[in-house]
C-alpha cells in the first residue's frame, strides 16, 4: 500500500503546511535526502498542546502533539518533494524537542507519537533513528517540535 493510501486508511488528511516564520526554508532536498525543519503540533491553526510536560501537560496530550507534528512533517514532504509523500522511500531520522520540567524523564514516550505514525504510514521503511531532547521552551509555547530526515526516490 502506498503511503498516501495508508494515510487515507488511517483517516488522516494532510493539512496545508505552515510557512516558515523566520529566515529558513521548510524543506531542503540534496541528492536523494530531504530534511524537514522542525514542525510544531499545529492542527487547524492552533497548538494541540502548549506548556510543559511534567507541569500541566499530560503524557497522552504530549503523544498527541508529537503525532500532530509528524502529520505536519508529512504535509511538508507531500508539498515540497517531487512525487509527494509516495516518493518517500525511508524515514532516516526524527529529532524531537519536548518542553519539559527538569524532573520530567518520559521524553521517549512522547516521541513515540511521531515514531509510531512513521511506522504506521511507511511500514518497515518508517523505522528510524531518533533523538529526543528536553528543552525549557519552544516557539509559540509549543509542548513539542519534531524534525525529520528522509530518503526520497528521485
Amino acid at each position: 500500500m502506498k503511503p498516501s493510501e495508508k494515510l487515507a486508511s488511517l483517516g488522516i488528511t494532510l493539512p496545508t503546511p505552515a510557512s516558515p516564520v523566520a529566515n529558513y526554508v521548510a524543506v531542503v532536498i540534496t541528492g536523494n535526502i530531504a530534511v524537514v525543519s522542525g514542525q510544531l503540533p499545529l492542527q487547524d491553526g492552533k497548538l494541540v498542546a502548549s506548556g510543559h510536560l511534567g507541569a500541566g501537560v499530560s503524557i497522552e496530550l504530549g503523544v498527541q502533539a508529537a503525532r500532530a507534528s509528524m502529520i505536519n512533517i508529512l504535509a511538508q514532504l507531500n508539498t515540497h518533494i517531487p512525487g509527494g509523500i509516495d516518493a518517500v522511500s525511508r524515514i532516516i531520522r526524527l529529532g524531537g524537542f519536548i518542553t519539559a520540567t527538569p524532573d520530567f524523564t518520559d521524553h521517549a514516550k512522547i516521541m513515540n507519537g511521531a515514531s509510531d505514525l512513521a511506522v504506521d504510514v511507511f511500514g518497515a521503511a518508517g523505522r528510524h533513528t531518533r533523538s529526543t531532547i528536553g528543552v525549557p521552551s519552544l516557539p509559540l509555547g509549543a509542548a513539542v517540535e519534531v524534525e525529520a530526515m528522509v530518503e526520497i526516490e528521485i
